[in-house]
């Protein structure tokens, strides 16, 4: 991941309702595997891991949901910002 849209950063300061810095999102995303789409743990743990750092509470019925439409969209996770985009939605 070189540059976190700057657009989807300030999304995401306005929702959580604080300032998250570019590096650590970059520092969540340097921890995803293409192995992190085979595992829905390890891809739940990822969904924790923002929805934390985003101050988004995310429910296990919105997790499984995320999960489930990543399964079937076949989206690339090493895309953090499609993650992101996803759960400000909710």
């Amino acid at each position: 991941m070189d540059k976190f849209p700057k657009d989807l950063l300030g999304a995401v300061n306005k929702k959580a309702g604080k300032n998250i810095s570019e590096k650590s999102i970059k520092k969540i995303a340097g921890g995803v595997t293409p192995g992190t789409m085979q595992s829905d743990a390890q891809m739940k743990q990822l969904i924790k891991q923002v929805s934390a750092m985003a101050n988004i509470p995310v429910s296990d019925e919105t997790v499984k949901e995320i999960i489930s439409t990543v399964r079937k969209s076949g989206m690339n996770l090493n895309s953090l910002e499609s993650l992101v985009k996803m759960m400000i939605k909710k």
